[in-house]
């Protein structure tokens, strides 16, 4: 009879342990952060990833009493419904009725008088683990202008979908960008609420001013574990095997193939309309919010069908995966216009296009960086939140 018990009650308890298991987002943990709203006005930098049980965060706040003065949208704006690269202007957000503030538009930037009013703000955005996706560039000069300002910064943390290894060179000063503002590699195995400690602690703000911060960490989050993403993160990573393939496959935007931009399958496949040989085949169209022009739109692109790589495959692998660059350069024809001038922009250096240019293997390449990765790990000990 126990026997039987046991095992009617074994999938319950099962589940049960499971769900005790369950990763909290920082934005779940209401208990902790709630309490320092009151009182206070509140500005949010949040976009459609700013979910908690399915419920908007502006949505939880307000239900919760909590002031809201000010809400600021990074890029592909609040709703998530603007392609990469888009102007995200100001406006009213029919959805809630409050005021949008674009912060990636004329200016990523908030301004002093954007926060005039604002008591404290609090950032929750979901990131995906890639020095050039530019939430992680939002998130500095929002911590920027709360130091300058003297606003308090609570950054609600998400796990990092690739937090699973660190790869990639690291960027030189030279190439400092929107789409790569900080010394780190490539793929930094590092959540935001990480990121922001790091920022602060190397002093890596604009004249060294630091920002009074505060992060609310996830529970039971472990990076060696896969994480399914509620929500996509940007119009162009659908899925979590576009989120996988993204960190190599973004590499190629600063060359003359296409991703699938304009298909059902963006980062999942790469291609070009001289690319002859191959059998497979994309069509780039227009589509909405989404690539409204995108790269050889309406032509054929001949090329790589990476849909069918299993997905434990994908995790398994924990590098950058060089050989899709280097498959592509070298049965290119034309080797002299592969590349553009916003390669090295990504890469954060001139040297992987010319690693690329001699031939070397992508084992040779990798051997290259890790002198300065073994540096980085080091550097960012400090700064994890989580087990490593």
């Amino acid at each position: 009879m126990r026997r039987l018990i046991f095992l009617l009650l074994a999938p319950l308890l099962a589940a049960q342990a499971n769900l005790a298991a369950a990763v909290r987002v920082g934005a779940e943990r209401m208990e902790v952060y709630i309490p320092l709203t009151q009182n206070k006005k509140v500005g949010l930098v949040a976009n459609h990833t700013s979910l908690v049980g399915g419920v908007h965060l502006l949505d939880t706040l307000r239900s919760r009493g909590v002031h809201m003065l000010r809400i600021f949208a990074p890029e592909h704006g609040f709703r998530g419904t603007m392609e990469a690269g888009a102007n995200v202007a100001s406006y009213t957000d029919k959805k809630s009725g409050v005021e949008i503030t674009s912060i990636y538009g004329a200016s990523k930037k908030p301004s002093r008088e954007q926060l005039r009013g604002v008591q404290l703000m609090i950032f929750d955005v979901q990131d995906v683990g890639v020095r050039f996706y530019t939430y992680l560039s939002t998130l500095h000069y929002v911590m920027e202008s709360c130091a300058e300002n003297g606003v308090p910064l609570i950054v609600l943390d998400r796990p990092n979908p690739n937090g699973l290894y660190v790869d990639g060179p690291i960027l030189e000063p030279k190439y400092r960008s929107f789409i790569g503002m900080h010394p780190i590699p490539i793929v930094h195995g590092m959540t935001l609420g990480e990121l922001a400690r790091m920022i602060n602690g190397e002093a890596w703000l604009k004249n060294g001013v630091q920002c009074e911060l505060t992060v609310i960490a996830c529970e039971n989050y472990n990076r060696a574990e896969e994480y399914q993403l509620p929500a996509k993160p940007s119009p162009n990573l659908p899925n979590m095997r576009s989120v996988y393939l993204y960190p190599s496959l973004c590499l190629f935007e600063g060359t003359t193939m296409s991703v699938g931009r304009g298909t059902d399958f963006p980062f999942q496949v790469f291609g070009h309309p001289n690319w002859r040989g191959k059998q497979f085949f994309f069509k780039p169209r227009s589509i909405k919010g989404v690539a409204e022009n995108p790269p050889y739109r309406q032509r054929n692109c001949y090329g790589v069908d990476l849909r069918k790589i299993a997905i434990d495959s994908l995790l398994n692998q924990r590098q950058l995966r060089l050989e899709y660059l280097l498959e592509a350069y070298r049965y290119f024809a034309g080797k002299e216009k592969f590349f553009t001038d916003f390669f090295p922009m990504l890469a954060g250096n001139s040297r992987l296009q010319k690693q690329v240019e001699q031939g070397m293997s992508a084992a040779q390449i990798r051997a290259s960086w890790q002198p300065d990765l073994k540096k980085f790990k080091q550097q960012r000990k400090k700064y994890l939140l989580y087990e490593d």
